[in-house]
């Protein structure tokens, strides 16, 4: 079996309020292999954003990284010096961040934005990083002549393809895409897609896909983890997890949108309320929500077990939980 390129394991966030304590992030764990597109899905607030900026160590006060590691090409690197972290942003790790189109700075040329990236991480002159980000507009099918254009004379799919671009500027083995076709209409979602798999089989970097859309990650990605509250509680195959969820939550997820085909069916959503973290019950974290809860559900916290070589699910409802697996 192929090594993973990164191994996140007990993984944990918090945020520190006046309120509180909030634990955002509770003992994540999974594994991402080479040339590997691992989907997170969960609703909003479930924690997603949070792992992502977790892996890329930019979260700030009030947030914390409270515990758990990070082991990227067998270093961990929650262990880095900043000065480490700043060199391995970008060069080892990039990010597509959510409403990326609004991350490019309306004052700048999208030359000035490409050379401030390059220029940055490695010891390229002005010149060759002019050419080199002339080469990534290519790569994107956007003409090297725009590169002296200012980002909004850009239609929005495009603005969302030249952020991709800036996240290969320097090859990394892994980009972070955290919800990479918000605002975008389905038919551009789709050539953006499109444009991203092929970047990933050309060039072979890894993908944690992020969304809260389950249909379009099964059809993009190859494992998906479903997170809750803060925690993970499945991990499958992408057309398992939609055929076949184990976590009662999963099947709630799958339920809530239509299929394309067959009869029609009223749709049932998930009923109640996402949980208030400030208010962590004892016991499974659904359990309020779940028609399936029973008695160990209230009272025995859960982790992930193995239900099968490749599934896994935080559910009492099934197999022993693990430790050491690759998940």
């Amino acid at each position: 079996m192929t090594a993973p390129l990164i191994s996140i394991r007990n993984l944990c966030v918090d945020y520190i309020t006046d309120a509180g304590d909030v634990r955002a992030c509770n003992n994540v764990s999974f594994d991402l292999a080479p040339g590997e597109v691992f989907g997170l899905a969960g609703e909003s607030g479930c924690g997603k954003s949070t792992v992502a900026f977790s892996l890329m160590r930019l979260h700030k006060p009030p947030a914390f990284i409270t515990g758990g590691q990070v082991i990227f090409n067998g270093e961990d690197i929650l262990q880095y010096s900043d000065q480490r972290m700043q060199s391995f942003r970008w060069s080892e790790m990039s990010m597509v961040f959510q409403s990326a189109m609004n991350a490019l700075n309306p004052v700048l040329t999208m030359e000035e934005q490409f050379c401030d990236v390059i220029m940055r991480h490695t010891d390229m002159t002005r010149e060759h990083a002019r050419r080199r980000a002339e080469g990534l507009l290519e790569i994107v099918d956007i003409h090297p002549s725009r590169l002296t254009d200012y980002p909004h004379q850009f239609s929005g799919g495009m603005r969302q393809r030249l952020v991709i671009a800036i996240a290969l500027a320097l090859n990394p083995k892994m980009i972070i895409m955290d919800e990479p076709t918000t605002a975008l209409d389905v038919v551009v979602q789709r050539e953006i897609l499109q444009k991203i798999y092929a970047l990933k089989e050309e060039f072979g970097f890894s993908i944690l896909f992020i969304t809260h859309d389950l249909s379009l990650m099964v059809e993009f990605s190859d494992r998906i983890g479903i997170m809750y509250s803060g925690e993970l509680i499945e991990i499958a195959p992408s057309k398992q997890i939609l055929e076949s969820p184990y976590h009662p939550y999963t099947k709630g997820l799958g339920s809530s949108f239509p299929p394309l085909t067959g009869p029609k069916t009223k749709l049932t959503g998930i009923p109640g309320n996402p949980l208030n973290l400030l208010d962590i019950p004892q016991g499974c974290r659904f359990q309020a929500r779940c028609d399936r809860v029973h008695e160990a559900c209230t009272r025995v916290p859960t982790t992930l077990r193995q239900i099968e070589p490749s599934r896994f699910s935080n559910c009492h409802l099934y197999g022993e939980p693990i430790a050491h697996t690759k998940l």
